[in-house]
């Protein structure tokens, strides 16, 4: 058992890392909401930037995939460190906004507002369920594991796809209701 998870540390270097912030980046963003907001400062211009940062992170999932299969690693390479980035400073943004702003109800009625709740519940638990999906998918990039990169980056992409995509819809959906 003890070389069992040593031959593990070994292919998963950056497990226990990876395992913290799938952990932590959920709980942080949970406990923000219960807290009271932070007063004197005005991040209300950030959700078109945060919601922004999603659909180029859709939009750059998309080419580097179609990279990779045209097997230009470089590009692809290049593309995933961006969409890397373009998700955690998406975060930062999305932890600022709500530190600082009360959450905007969803003024829609109707089939609609069914729609709205259904593609927000499944967008937020997604999004907590990719965050391991992303790490793991990208350190074993990072360390050379192609096949097994390969093997989890089949599920990584729709997931984050999917997320970056409905974090565009929930935007657009909501944004008429921001004060």
């Amino acid at each position: 058992m003890a070389s069992d998870s040593k031959t593990l540390e070994k292919k998963d270097p950056y497990q226990k890392l990876i395992i913290a912030l799938s952990i932590a980046i959920p709980v942080v963003v949970a406990v923000l909401f219960g807290m009271p907001k932070i007063e004197g400062y005005d991040f209300s211009f950030l959700p078109p930037i945060y919601a922004t940062l999603n659909g180029l992170t859709a939009v750059c999932l998309v080419v580097a995939v179609v990279a990779v299969k045209n097997k230009k690693f470089g590009l692809h390479e290049a593309l995933m460190k961006v969409c890397i980035l373009l998700s955690s400073a998406f975060l930062v943004m999305y932890v600022l906004y709500h530190l600082t702003s009360e959450s905007t109800p969803f003024g829609g009625e109707g089939a609609v507002r069914y729609l709205y709740f259904f593609i927000l519940i499944s967008h937020i638990l997604l999004s907590i369920g990719v965050i391991p999906f992303v790490l793991f998918t990208f350190a074993r990039a990072l360390t050379g594991q192609f096949e097994r990169h390969k093997k989890i980056a089949k599920y990584t992409f729709p997931i984050w796809l999917y997320v970056a995509a409905t974090g565009v819809i929930v935007y657009l959906m909501i944004s008429p209701y921001y004060k």
